[in-house]
């Protein structure tokens, strides 16, 4: 009994180095994605900047997709988290519909390289897994919840609810990542050339589905 006690403190041990050495893997990921775009990580300069070989990596991701999937996924749940907290302190309904979106997309500027993974598709051959994708259907989810939460406090029209809705404002806030990120990247959210216009983007949405007559 005693050495079963005796052997979990090294075995956790061996987990969290295991948990810290893939933290900084995808930490030092996420720069080189930063330095050379998106497409252009490889494992062996994550090998040279941690000062290792190569095949040690293998020990923890078994291939590059699989750094890109592991990133995907950590990417997928900060921009959940970013529209959770940006939406719990507004308002319900559009108030909270407006803070959510507002602080995704804040999010999505402020971590270029991993906005790219996430929305854009700039490695040939790279397709999530499903279990990376899951907390990408957690955002788009939540997203879907607070339109509906501003159709129920009769700020929108129910029609903003639907497939053709939620699509519309995906893509206007597709466009506002997607301009800021390519014409004037490393600008702040506020400042910036293209997100500075995210309060309009989000009037043209709310003006597109006024509440119905009372």
């Amino acid at each position: 009994m005693a050495s079963t006690h005796a052997a979990a403190p090294g075995g956790d041990r061996r987990r969290q180095r295991r948990a810290a050495t893939k933290a900084e893997i995808l930490r030092i990921a996420a720069e080189l994605m930063a330095a050379e775009g998106a497409g252009g990580l490889s494992l062996s300069a994550i090998a040279r900047r941690m000062g290792i070989q190569p095949p040690s990596l293998y020990k923890y991701f078994s291939s590059r997709n699989a750094v890109y999937d592991a990133l995907f996924a950590e990417g997928q749940r900060a921009f959940s988290a970013a529209l959770r907290e940006g939406a719990e302190g507004a308002p319900p309904g559009l108030p909270a519909l407006e803070a959510g979106v507002t602080a995704g997309l804040r999010w999505a500027v402020e971590h270029p390289p991993l906005a790219q993974l996430l929305f854009w598709r700039p490695v040939p051959g790279f397709t999530p897994s499903a279990e990376s994708y899951a907390p990408a259907l957690e955002a788009v989810g939540r997203i879907a919840d607070l339109v509906a939460g501003a159709v129920h406090e009769g700020h929108l029209h129910p029609d903003a609810a639907t497939d053709e809705g939620r699509e519309l404002l995906g893509v206007l806030l597709a466009g506002v990542v997607t301009q800021q990120l390519a014409n004037d990247p490393g600008t702040a959210f506020a400042e910036g050339r293209f997100s500075r216009h995210t309060p309009a983007v989000l009037r043209a949405f709310r003006l597109h589905y006024p509440p119905p007559a009372a």
